[in-house]
């Protein structure tokens, strides 16, 4: 009988998982010198024939001990690398290492988040730092989520089992696509969809939504928008709500980092008012995904989530102190996900999350800067947080999006889009806080070079 594969666990674990990650770190070193560039060059196609042609056998007759190497170096040749100052397109963030160490951790233990008694330590260390992250946004508790899409399915789901299915979903047009698709999957009505010149929500607009809609109602703002990185007029909004008496969710998935910055917090005035706010860290806070919370300020309405399972949370064992994890989340099983925002925490500080946040800021209007100061680019506006869009002043819609596809066939960069006010711009998200002056000048010197003439 052949012997079994060892398990990452246990007394033993720690000495069979390190050679492994010798394997590991030389495989994605190999593989980021066979990239050579922030993405693959080739296109969908060459990438797919790699893969397929490393994979092989998915499931041979007989193992490969290769296969780690194998996979983990074809992975990261394809990979789109958010170290890289050149990939700039998305809210994708190069996660610290110390969070990445973390990762690791919780893997190898493999706790799930459904029982103490799978969990022990995780289920302590999750209501600890749960409620201290929803503290510093000024709510009182918090979930932990996948992401926005989760935590803003979730805020719905609180509004509905609060104010009844009835309850209406008010956004702007510059809100999560996971919004209006949470009132499809939970059986709300069609949401009303308010104007949102220059890509934050109208308060006007708002105003007349509020007065004229029957109640309830359910008010979405954002605080930094998927396509600009913009803030809606938070005091402004919650003002409203309370006129009208209208519950208010803040979209901050992208923005809720600003909340370690000493510079840039008080962007999110208001954010203390609101009965829900979604934030995410695997965004401006450097971790792997996932790392979202929803942070309520009413934790008596988490009850509604209460599900009773006997072999996961008996009457009698959750009357013997035997903390109840079932409404903590609409998942049964899930990874301990707060070990690595912990340890960035309490490594980091808030000082040192904040200075990262000021960094990539910071980039940001310097690349706005350059691209004010070309003669051949169009600046949208000045970022809020980290995101700049432009474009090829003279070029149409058409030509900026080859711009876009040019670059990432070649794997020389890798710029999102975003179309506001009836255009089609370049989009640069800066999250890596190593990013240099001359990588920026780089980035738009190769969107330069790849606009036709």
């Amino acid at each position: 009988m052949s012997t079994p594969p060892p398990l990452a666990s246990g007394l033993d674990g720690p000495d069979v998982l390190r050679p492994l990650l010798g394997t590991v770190l030389d495989a994605l070193a190999a593989g980021a010198r066979a990239r050579g560039g922030p993405l693959p060059a080739g296109g969908p196609e060459a990438v797919a024939a790699r893969v397929a042609d490393a994979v092989g056998d998915v499931l041979p007759d007989e193992g490969d001990p290769g296969a780690l190497q194998t996979l983990v170096h074809i992975l990261a040749e394809g990979a789109a690398d958010p170290a890289d100052p050149l990939c700039a397109a998305h809210l994708h963030c190069p996660p610290l290492a110390v969070a990445t160490a973390a990762d690791l951790a919780a893997s190898a233990l493999n706790p799930s988040m459904d029982s103490w008694d799978q969990a022990p330590a995780a289920a302590a260390l999750e209501a600890v730092v749960t409620r201290a992250l929803a503290l510093a946004a000024g709510l009182a508790d918090a979930l932990v989520t996948t992401g926005g899409t989760e935590s803003n399915q979730l805020a719905l789901l609180l509004a509905r089992e609060t104010q009844g299915a009835g309850v209406r979903l008010v956004c702007g047009a510059n809100a999560h696509h996971s919004l209006p698709r949470a009132t499809w999957l939970l059986g709300l009505p069609d949401p009303v969809v308010v104007p949102a010149p220059r890509g934050v929500l109208d308060p006007a607009a708002l105003h007349e939504a509020l007065t004229s809609e029957p109640g309830p109602l359910l008010v979405a703002a954002t605080a930094g928008t998927t396509d600009a990185g913009l803030i809606d007029p938070l005091p402004e909004i919650a003002g409203l709500c309370a006129a009208h008496g209208a519950r208010l969710h803040v979209d901050a998935a992208y923005g809720g980092g600003l909340l370690f910055s000493d510079r840039h917090h008080h962007r999110l005035a208001g954010l203390e008012t609101a009965h829900t706010v979604a934030l995410d860290l695997h965004k401006l806070g450097w971790q792997p995904v996932a790392a979202g919370l929803l942070a309520v300020a009413r934790p008596r309405e988490l009850a509604v989530l209460h599900q009773r399972a006997d072999y996961l949370n008996a009457d009698d064992d959750t009357e013997a102190g035997f903390p109840d994890l079932l409404g903590r989340s609409l998942r049964t099983s899930r990874r301990p996900d707060i070990l690595k925002i912990a340890v960035t925490l309490k490594t980091v500080g808030r000082r040192g999350l904040g200075a990262l946040v000021d960094q990539v800021c910071a980039r940001a209007r310097e690349f706005a800067e350059l691209v004010r100061e070309h003669p051949y680019f169009e600046l949208y506006a000045g970022p809020v947080i980290s995101t700049v869009l432009f474009r090829p002043a003279a070029a149409d819609d058409a030509a900026v999006a080859a711009v876009r596809r040019r670059l990432l066939h070649e794997g020389r960069a890798v710029l999102g889009r975003a179309r506001l006010d009836g255009r089609l711009w370049l989009k640069a998200t800066f999250l890596n806080p190593q990013a240099r002056p001359d990588d920026l000048a780089q980035l738009l010197k190769l969107a330069e070079g790849t606009t036709p003439r």
